[in-house]
C-alpha cells in the first residue's frame, strides 16, 4: 500500500494497523466495491483476474463479467490503449495518483466512457484500478457542445438575416426611420430618409423626428404617433418635410427596451391628396367635435375610428377603448341591432333613422336612432354610422308609448317596443278604427252602434272613456 501512503493526492490514515487490523476479503471487497462504480483485479501482466461493479449489467460488449481472463488493454478501443499501459506503469511507481479516461465498446454501438486509477496491492506485482462511470458527464458534454452548437448557427443565421436586411435598408429608395416611441428621437435613418430631409444620416441620428418636419405639421405628425401607439395599428398621413408634401407612413415595433415606430417616408403625396388635405383635416375634426355619436367600423362591424361623442354616451373614459371592439357590444338587442343594419346596408348602401336602444358602460339603455352608409373604397372598405340621442325628443315615458293614430305610426314601433305591446297596441288601435266607423255609420247613435259592435251599452261606454273619444257628459240616444 505504499503508492497510498506517498503520493500527495491521498491522506494517509494516521493507525491503520490498529483501525484497519482484522478487516476480512469479503470486508475489503465490500469497500472496494463501494468506493468506485467498477473494481478491477489485475495480475502483474494486466491481465483482469475477478470485476465487482455497483451496475449489475454494465452497458458494453458482453457485460463486465465477460472481461474475466482477459488483458485490460484488448477490451478498451483502440485509441485507450496507450492509456492502459501508462496506468499500469504508474500503478508500480510512488507517483501521483492519477486518473485516466478509457473508453469500452457499447453494446449499443456508442463508447462507454470509464476513468480509471490503478494501484498496486499485494504480492507478485497485483493491482487493484478503480472506475468511475463518466456517462451522465458525458451525456452533459455532449448536450453542451449540442447547445453551443446551436447558438453559433442562430448566431451566423441572424448575423446573415441582419447583413440582408441591413443592405436592403440602406439600399432602399424608400426613406425609413427607426424612432423611439418615448421621447420620439431617431435612432437609425436610411440615406434616402436623409435626402428627404435635406441632411446627413449622422445628423438625424439622436434628434426629435418631430423638428425634422415642418412646424405647421407637427402637431398632426404627433397626433398621428399618439394613435398608432394607442391603438398599435398602422397609419398614414400626408405631411410637409422639407417643404415638400410627402407621405407618412407608421407602424409600431414591440421590443423589450419599449415601443419603435418605424416611419417610412413614401415620397410625394399625390397632387389630389395634397389638394385634399386641408379640407379632410376639417371633415375630420367636424366629425370629431360633433354632438352627434360617429363610429366607423368595417364591414364585419368592428370599430376601426369613434369621436368623442360615441365614448361620452356609451360612458368610456376615452374614444379609443372602443376600437377593435363590435358595434353589437353597445346595441341594445344584441345579435339583433347589428345584422339587421349589415343586412340592408349590403343590400341598399344606406340605412336612415333606425329605431334602437344603446346599452353604456353601466347597461343603462338611451333611445337612439342609427343612420348609416357603406364607403367602398377600392380594396378597402368601410361602414359610417351616426348616432343620435333621442330619449328628449321621446320625453319621458319607459315602457308605454302613447297610442298610434295610424298604421305608419304603428310600424314606427319596431325596433322601440317589444313585440307583446305592439300586438297589444295593434288591438287597441283596431277597437278604436272599428268605433269610429260603427259611430259614423250610426251618425253617433251609441245604442246602435253598440248593438253593430256587438258590444253592451255599459262596454262601449268604458272604451270610449279609455280611447277619449265622444262625450260621454250627455244623454245617449
Amino acid at each position: 500500500m505504499r503508492i497510498l501512503a506517498g503520493s500527495p493526492s491521498v491522506t494517509p490514515f494516521d493507525s491503520p494497523k490498529q483501525s484497519l487490523s482484522g478487516l476480512g476479503t469479503e470486508a475489503v471487497g465490500a469497500l472496494l466495491s463501494a468506493s468506485a462504480d467498477i473494481v478491477l483485479v489485475l495480475d502483474a501482466d494486466g491481465t483482469i483476474v475477478d470485476v465487482s461493479s455497483g451496475t449489475s449489467v454494465l452497458a458494453v460488449t458482453g457485460g463486465q463479467k465477460a472481461w474475466v481472463g482477459k488483458s485490460w488493454a484488448d477490451i478498451v478501443t483502440v485509441e485507450t490503449r496507450p492509456k492502459v499501459g501508462r496506468l499500469l506503469k504508474d500503478a508500480g511507481s510512488n507517483t501521483r495518483l492519477t486518473w485516466r479516461q478509457l473508453n469500452f465498446a457499447g453494446s449499443n454501438g456508442t463508447d462507454v466512457p470509464l476513468s480509471f486509477c490503478a494501484i498496486e496491492v499485494g504480492p507478485k506485482g497485483r493491482m487493484i484500478a478503480l472506475g468511475r462511470d463518466l456517462r451522465a458527464q458525458a451525456e452533459l458534454q455532449q448536450q453542451l457542445v449540442d447547445a453551443q452548437q446551436a447558438l453559433e448557427r442562430d448566431y451566423l443565421r441572424l448575423r446573415h438575416l441582419e447583413s440582408r436586411y441591413r443592405l436592403l435598408f440602406e439600399l432602399t429608395s424608400e426613406g425609413v426611420l427607426v424612432v423611439d416611441g418615448k421621447n420620439l428621437k431617431i435612432i437609425e435613418a436610411n440615406p434616402a430618409a436623409a435626402q428627404a430631409f435635406n441632411a446627413s444620416v449622422p445628423k438625424l441620428v439622436g434628434r426629435s423626428v418631430l423638428d425634422c418636419i415642418d412646424t405647421s405639421a407637427r402637431q398632426p405628425v404627433a397626433k398621428l404617433l399618439d394613435t398608432v401607439q394607442a391603438n398599435g395599428k398602422p397609419d398614414q398621413l400626408a405631411t410637409r418635410i422639407a417643404g415638400q408634401r410627402m407621405m407618412l407612413s407608421v407602424s409600431l415595433m414591440h421590443e423589450e427596451a419599449g415601443d419603435l415606430f418605424l416611419v417610412r417616408l413614401g415620397g410625394n403625396a399625390p397632387p389630389a391628396v395634397a389638394a385634399n388635405d386641408g379640407r379632410a383635416e376639417i371633415v375630420l375634426r367636424a366629425l370629431e367635435q360633433s354632438p352627434d355619436a360617429f363610429v366607423v367600423t368595417n364591414n364585419d362591424g368592428e370599430i376601426i375610428a369613434a369621436n368623442r361623442s360615441f365614448g361620452e354616451i356609451v360612458k368610456l373614459s376615452r374614444p379609443e377603448q372602443a376600437l377593435g371592439e363590435s358595434l353589437d357590444r353597445w346595441l341594445g338587442r344584441a345579435g339583433v341591432d347589428l345584422n339587421v343594419l349589415l343586412a340592408n346596408l349590403r343590400q341598399r348602401g344606406s340605412v336612415r333613422l333606425f329605431a334602437t336602444t344603446l346599452r353604456d358602460e353601466n347597461d343603462a339603455t338611451i333611445p337612439v336612432e342609427i343612420s348609416a352608409v357603406s364607403v367602398p373604397h377600392g380594396e378597402i372598405s368601410g361602414l359610417g354610422f351616426t348616432i343620435r340621442d333621442i330619449g328628449r325628443r321621446l320625453g319621458s315615458t319607459d315602457a308605454r308609448h302613447e297610442l298610434p293614430h295610424s298604421v305608419e305610426q304603428l310600424t314606427e314601433l319596431v325596433g322601440r317596443v317589444p313585440l307583446r305591446e305592439i300586438v297589444g297596441e295593434t288591438t287597441e288601435l283596431i277597437e278604436r278604427l272599428c268605433i269610429e266607423a260603427a259611430l259614423q255609420l250610426t251618425q253617433d247613435n251609441r245604442a246602435t252602434a253598440a248593438e253593430i259592435l256587438g258590444l253592451s251599452r255599459q262596454s262601449l261606454y268604458v272604451k270610449l272613456r279609455q280611447y277619449g273619444m265622444g262625450n260621454l257628459g250627455s244623454d245617449d240616444r
